[in-house]
């Protein structure tokens, strides 16, 4: 097991969010690190608001389906994410909507000046407050600690006030025929909502979910600007994305072990 830092404390988030009762002295042994050192790294994690101490181990803060979401092809994700955050430019206004992809967007901005983010994502966050020269407006409503987001008419009715230059929204699915769908009907009202505030739209995306659409749909093909996903996107989709004059970004995941 690498001794690097950044390294282990994603191994003890995985390990966290597949087996909350592991004991610190079991993820020292699979860690092949010592129990000081795996100690001292689950005190930083909780610094960092990831996790709770326990007696004997640890909780993760995050909800249990959000903590599987971001371990699940993290590198993948991080690649898209990365690829998304080279299209901000200093000065713009955009929005991010609730997604462990969409929300890693703001780990990539450090460096670029005046950028001011809306969003909806309480991941985002975890990541923006490393950037000097971010702002970030968090809209108000319910707080859904399984979707690390906030909902609801009020989160709609305050997007009234807000006009950016890009949005970066996150999908549960697409087709042909639905376009760009979520697997729930608010979550689609809302990322709609979203998206009808940007001069330009970014769907981010891994190619697995074409072909799978969800319960409802956010926008079809054709309102989109641009989907940054992967490199097996199949002929059809992408066929049917070029006529409807949607730029498709292929990110370069090959290199990254994509997971389950």
């Amino acid at each position: 097991m690498s001794s690097n830092i950044a390294e282990r404390k994603e191994t003890i988030l995985r390990m966290l969010a597949e087996d909350q009762s592991i004991s610190v002295s079991a993820l020292s042994k699979q860690l092949g690190v010592t129990v000081v050192t795996t100690r001292s790294d689950l005190a930083t994690l909780e610094a960092e608001g990831y996790l709770v101490r326990t007696h004997g181990g640890a909780i993760p803060t995050r909800h249990p389906k959000i903590m599987e979401r971001i371990q699940k092809n993290r590198d993948a994700k991080n690649i898209i994410a990365a690829h998304a955050a080279n299209f901000i430019e200093d000065g713009d206004t955009i929005i991010i909507t609730a997604g462990t992809t969409t929300a890693l967007i703001a780990k990539y901005l450090l460096g670029k000046k005046d950028i001011h983010i809306v969003t909806n994502n309480t991941l985002v966050l975890t990541y923006a407050q490393v950037s000097p020269h971010v702002r970030v407006t968090l809209i108000g409503g319910e707080f859904r600690p399984s979707e690390e987001g906030v909902v609801g008419p009020m989160a709609m009715a305050l997007l009234d006030q807000f006009h950016v230059s890009k949005a970066f929204i996150g999908i549960d699915g697409a087709s042909i025929k639905q376009g760009f769908t979520a697997h729930f009907l608010e979550s689609a009202e809302l990322v709609r909502k979203m998206a009808e505030q940007a001069n330009k739209i970014f769907v981010l995306s891994s190619s697995k979910k074409f072909g799978k659409p969800g319960f409802a749909r956010i926008i079809p093909y054709d309102l989109a600007d641009a989907l940054i996903t992967d490199e097996d996107l199949n002929s059809e989709e992408e066929t049917a994305l070029l006529k409807a004059n949607v730029q498709i970004i292929k990110a370069n995941t090959k290199k990254v072990n994509h997971g389950d």
